[in-house]
């Protein structure tokens, strides 16, 4: 996987960019000026980030994944990740049949729904796992493969399914594997 250098990624306009940042050249990224990236994230191939989208520290995208932000906003806090093929909206059309949808259709004909998504600290979302508008999934919570996630969560929970429904807890363990990884950065 080739990564852009630290001086290419300064010249692509981020909004803001931290340190020790890899973002894969098979990336696709729109709207560079309204995304942050923090130290030590990780944009791997084929992924795909728009809009308005902000990504904290220690944060991993895999092959992809696809984040749309756009104007609501997607934040991914520290430690937090995407799978293989997971994908995060901000924005959607209205499926119900009411309105017309997609992008080559004028806004007055389409009724778009638009509003931010939040993933919390040490949040994992699994593998074409789906996060739709509106939606915060909250701090160490896990969001199994294949899952649909349509309403915001409990923190330290485990969900799966379509939709993503809470299964048990999830252990804090982790909290002292973090405590130990920073003090020795």
């Amino acid at each position: 996987m080739g990564f852009y250098s630290q001086d290419d990624l300064a010249k692509l306009g981020f909004k803001s960019i931290g340190k020790n940042v890899k973002v894969s050249e098979r990336a696709a990224i729109y709207g560079h000026s309204q995304i942050s990236l923090g130290d030590n994230s990780r944009i791997d191939d084929f992924c795909v980030v728009s809009g308005n989208v902000t990504i904290g520290r220690n944060v991993h995208l895999a092959v992809y994944s696809h984040i749309a932000g756009g104007r609501p906003g997607v934040t991914m806090e520290d430690f937090s990740g995407l799978a293989y093929g997971a994908q995060v909206f901000a924005q959607s059309d209205d499926y119900s049949g009411g309105t017309l949808t997609n992008p080559t259709v004028p806004a007055k004909y389409k009724k778009e729904i638009e509003a931010p998504v939040r993933l919390g600290r040490h949040c994992i979302i699994g593998t074409n796992a789906v996060i739709l508008p509106g939606v915060t999934i909250e701090e160490g919570t896990s969001i199994g493969a294949m899952s649909m996630v349509t309403r915001s969560t409990k923190p330290w929970s485990i969900y799966f399914g379509v939709p993503a429904k809470r299964i048990k807890d999830r252990s804090r363990d982790l909290l002292e594997l973090e405590k130990q990884y920073l003090a020795e950065e």
